[in-house]
C-alpha cells in the first residue's frame, strides 16, 4: 500500500519541464502530418498508376498497404513504448515516417512504392497513440479535455482536408509532393520533440533483456489485422465472398483474431493488454470510438461522392463542401474541452449521439436538387455531433484506468477508430452498390408500354429533340436514353438515402451505451459510489 501510494503520489506531483500546451502543439503536428496521409493519396491514385505504368487494381495497394501496416502497429504501440521508451518510440515513428516519406516520392516503380508505404504505415501507427498517452500524462486529468481537443483538431478534421489537399497538389504540382510535403514538417517535430519531450518518472521503461517477447502473439496479432484491413479494403472491389481471395483471407482474419484474444488473455506478458476491457468504462468507450470512425469516415466518403457522381460537382467543390464542417469542429472542440470541466462525459456524449444521428437522419431528405448551402450546412450540423464525442470518449476512457496503462489503452483505443473508419467505408460502399440494384430493379418495373405517363414523356422527349435537328428515330432512342439515365439517377439518389438512414441508425443504437458508463465527476475525477 505503501509503495502504491509513493506511485500514485509522484504521478499527481509530477509536470512536464515545459508548457503543456507546447507539448501538445509539438506532437499534434506529426499526427495531423499521418492521419493526412491516410486520405491524401485516394484522389491521386489515377496519376500515380499512369506516372507508373500500373493498373487501376494494382494501384489501390498503395492504400491498402499503408492500412495494414498501420493497423498492425497501433495495438503494439503500447508494448514498443515499455521497451524502447516512450520519447525514443515516438521520435523513432516520426523519424521512420518522414524517411518512408521521402522515398514515396522518389519511389520509380509501384512495387518499390508500396514497400516505402508499408514503411510509412508502421511509423504513423505509433504517432497516434504515442500521442494521447502523452497528453493524458502531461496534462492533469482536470485539463485533459482540452488537451484531447487539440489533439481532436487534427483527427477529426485531417480526413476532409486530405482529399480536397491531395486533389490541389496533383493537379498543380505531382502526386510526389502529397508524400515530399511530409518532410518539413517531419524535421521540425523530430528537434522540438528532442527537445521538449520527456518520459515522466513513474513510466517504468523495461530492459529487453529481462523481457519474454510473445512471439506467438507478435505473429497473429500481424496476421489477423493485416488480413482483415485487406479484406474490408478490398472486399467491395472483388464481390465479398464471391472471390476465393476474400474468402480465404476472411477465415484467417477470423482464425487468427480469435486465436489472439484467447493467447493475449492468458499470457503472463502480453503485447495487447486486453484486460483492459475488464473496466466497462474503458470497453464502452472503445465501442463509441468505434462508430465514430464508422460515422466519420462513412460520411465523408459518400457527401463527397454524391456531390461529385449526382450533383455534378467538381473535385474541389466537394471538398468545399465538407470545409465548413471541418470549422465548425475546430471551434466546437475547445468548448467541448472547457464542458468537459464542468459536466461529465456521459452527458456530453449523450448530446453528440443525438446530434449526429438528427444529422445522418436529415441528410435522408436529400433530393437531386439541393443547393451547395444545402449540403455545407448538413456537413456542419454532423461537425456539431462529432465534436462533442470526440473529447468525451478519449477523457471517459482514461478516467478510471492507471496512468502507466495509457499506453496501451491508446494504442486500443486508435485502432478501434481505425478499424471503424475501415468497416464504415466498406459496408457504405457495398450498401451503395447493392441497394441501387434493388431501387433499379424496382424503378424499371414500373417502365412498361402500357404506362400513359411513361409514353408521355417519352412523346415529349422526342418532340423536342426532333425541334433540335434529330431524326424521328434518333430521337426516339436518345429519349429512351433519357428515361434510363433519369432512372439510373433516381436509383443512385434512393441508394444514398439508404445508406445516410443506415449510419443514423447505427448511431442512434449507441445512445443506451452511453449509460454502461461508470459516473465520474466533471473534470475526469472518479465519483463515489
Amino acid at each position: 500500500m505503501s509503495a502504491a501510494t509513493t506511485t500514485l503520489d509522484q504521478a499527481d506531483a509530477w509536470r512536464p519541464a515545459f508548457n503543456p500546451w507546447i507539448i501538445a502543439i509539438t506532437v499534434t503536428l506529426a499526427t495531423f502530418m499521418e492521419v493526412l496521409d491516410t486520405s491524401i493519396a485516394n484522389v491521386a491514385l489515377p496519376h500515380i498508376a499512369g506516372s507508373l505504368s500500373a493498373g487501376q487494381d494494382e494501384s489501390t495497394w498503395v492504400l491498402t498497404s499503408y492500412l495494414v501496416s498501420n493497423a498492425i502497429v497501433l495495438p503494439l504501440s503500447g508494448w514498443l513504448s515499455s521497451i524502447i521508451g516512450r520519447k525514443n518510440f515516438y521520435m523513432g515513428c516520426v523519424a521512420l515516417f518522414t524517411v518512408s516519406s521521402f522515398l514515396c516520392g522518389l519511389a520509380p516503380n509501384l512495387a518499390t512504392l508500396i514497400i516505402c508505404r508499408i514503411l510509412q504505415g508502421a511509423g504513423g501507427g505509433g504517432l497516434q497513440p504515442s500521442e494521447q498517452a502523452i497528453l493524458a500524462d502531461t496534462f492533469p486529468p482536470a485539463k485533459r479535455g482540452m488537451a484531447f481537443a487539440v489533439y481532436g483538431m487534427a483527427v477529426v478534421t485531417a480526413p476532409a482536408i486530405g482529399p480536397t489537399l491531395g486533389g490541389w497538389i496533383t493537379d498543380n504540382f505531382s502526386w510526389r509532393w502529397i508524400f515530399f510535403i511530409n518532410i518539413p514538417v517531419g524535421i521540425i517535430s523530430i528537434l522540438l520533440t528532442t527537445r521538449l519531450i520527456q518520459d515522466p518518472p513513474y513510466f517504468k521503461r523495461r530492459k529487453l533483456s529481462e523481457t519474454h517477447i510473445d512471439y506467438v502473439g507478435l505473429g497473429f496479432v500481424a496476421l489477423g489485422l493485416g488480413a482483415l484491413q485487406i479484406v474490408l479494403d478490398k472486399g467491395q472491389r472483388d464481390d465479398w465472398f464471391e472471390s476465393n481471395f476474400i474468402f480465404t483471407l476472411s477465415l484467417i482474419a477470423a482464425a487468427a483474431l480469435i486465436f489472439v484474444i484467447v493467447w493475449e488473455w492468458r499470457h503472463k506478458d502480453p503485447i495487447i493488454d486486453l484486460h483492459l476491457f475488464r473496466d466497462r468504462t474503458f470497453g464502452v468507450s472503445n465501442l463509441l470510438m468505434f462508430m465514430l470512425g464508422f460515422a466519420l469516415l462513412g460520411s465523408t466518403l459518400l457527401i463527397p461522392l454524391f456531390s461529385q457522381t449526382l450533383l455534378g460537382y467538381t473535385a474541389q467543390e466537394a471538398g468545399l463542401a465538407l470545409m465548413p464542417g471541418g470549422f465548425m469542429i475546430i471551434l466546437l472542440l475547445p468548448l467541448v474541452g472547457f464542458l468537459l470541466s464542468r459536466y461529465t462525459p456521459r452527458w456530453l456524449l449523450l448530446f453528440g449521439l443525438l446530434v449526429l444521428s438528427f444529422s445522418l437522419f436529415h441528410m435522408t431528405t436529400f433530393d437531386l436538387e439541393i443547393d451547395f448551402r444545402t449540403l455545407a450546412m448538413a456537413r456542419v450540423v454532423q461537425a456539431v455531433g462529432m465534436a462533442f464525442l470526440f473529447v468525451p470518449i478519449n477523457t471517459a476512457a482514461y478516467a478510471f484506468l492507471p496512468r502507466d496503462k495509457n499506453n496501451a489503452a491508446s494504442g486500443l483505443m486508435n485502432l478501434a477508430r481505425n478499424i471503424g473508419g475501415s468497416v464504415g467505408i466498406s459496408l457504405v460502399t457495398t450498401l451503395l452498390d447493392r441497394r441501387s440494384q434493388v431501387h433499379m430493379t424496382d424503378l424499371s418495373s414500373h417502365l412498361s408500354q402500357s404506362n400513359p405517363a411513361l409514353q408521355s414523356m417519352i412523346k415529349g422527349a422526342s418532340s423536342a429533340l426532333q425541334a433540335h435537328g434529330a431524326s424521328a428515330a434518333g430521337a426516339t432512342r436518345q429519349a429512351y436514353a433519357l428515361i434510363q439515365g433519369t432512372v439510373e439517377r433516381q436509383a443512385a439518389m434512393l441508394s444514398y438515402i439508404d445508406c445516410f438512414r443506415f449510419l443514423g441508425v447505427a448511431i442512434l443504437a449507441m445512445v443506451p451505451m452511453v449509460f454502461l458508463m461508470k459516473k465520474s465527476k466533471p473534470g475526469g475525477g472518479i465519483a463515489v459510489h
